[in-house]
């Protein structure tokens, strides 16, 4: 039997009143590097300053609205009962695929409106959505959620994880599997694969379906280790059938976009 693990407090700091939680604290951090990488490859790129900025005005509050909406309505039997719960984020509950949806929305309207190529917008953004991705799961870290089936100490110790992740696994009794770390060591990865993908000179388009690509073949893994996740039916994962969905579309966009010479405009070339 473990004794004296304690789990680390998901509240940051108070304000007052006002609690500040870890969760939101780290999601902050994620958005703000993600931004700031986003604006320097966007000048570098030859786009305005502050293009990337007056375009997560719009899609931050999108996204947190939209990935809340989609997570309540796969869970909305229990939110129908406790309706004061839906807008409590702070103790977790959004889905990144809701976020995903309202975020490339809002950026496909936004670069029409500005006259620029929504694709491009996508390529440079790319990196930056899953390094705030990789961050982003530290969220859930904090809050004890996102994790996979029951393990036991040893299991944990053998993969040479630090003491404070083996001790945070510790959940009622029980350890599991830190599902959260595997996506977000996947995330980082695939930051690196985009940042050298960069150099390739791909066509336009190309980098951001590459991250469709590769975040979604992790997700489809990750997510069957889950025991939280959100069902379809009773043995279908809404997340892993929205995984394959986005590998098949984005494999398709590439070969059409190849086909039709939408893609003949290489990543490095500076025109709109």
């Amino acid at each position: 039997m473990e004794k004296n693990i304690q789990p680390i407090d998901p509240i940051a700091f108070s304000l007052g009143p006002i609690q500040v939680h870890w969760y939101g604290v780290i999601i902050g951090l994620g958005i703000a590097l993600a931004l700031w990488l986003a604006m320097r490859e966007g000048e570098r790129r030859g786009l305005p300053k502050d293009i990337f900025a007056d375009l997560m005005l719009w899609a931050i509050p999108i996204a947190i609205i939209s990935a809340r909406l989609y997570y309540v309505i796969f869970q909305w039997d229990y939110y129908s009962q406790y309706p004061s719960e839906i807008i409590k984020i702070w103790n977790g509950g959004i889905a990144i695929h809701g976020a995903l949806i309202g975020a490339v929305a809002t950026a496909y309207f936004f670069a029409k409106s500005r006259n620029v190529s929504f694709w491009k917008l996508a390529d440079i953004a790319a990196p930056s959505l899953i390094i705030g991705q990789a961050i982003g799961r530290w969220g859930n870290f904090m809050n004890q959620e996102a994790h996979g089936g029951e393990v036991s100490r040893a299991f944990l110790e053998s993969l040479h994880l630090p003491e404070f992740i083996i001790n945070q696994m510790y959940i009622n009794g029980t350890y599991y599997h830190p599902t959260f770390l595997y996506e977000s060591i996947w995330n980082l990865l695939g930051f690196i694969l985009l940042m050298g993908l960069r150099r390739v000179n791909l066509g336009r388009g190309e980098i951001f379906l590459s991250y469709v690509i590769w975040y979604s073949i992790g997700r489809f893994f990750v997510e069957g280790m889950r025991t939280d996740s959100l069902m379809l039916t009773e043995s279908l994962r809404i997340a892993q059938t929205i995984s394959i969905v986005l590998i098949v579309v984005a494999i398709a966009l590439w070969v059409f976009r190849r086909v039709k010479g939408y893609s003949k405009i290489r990543y490095l070339e500076k025109e709109n």
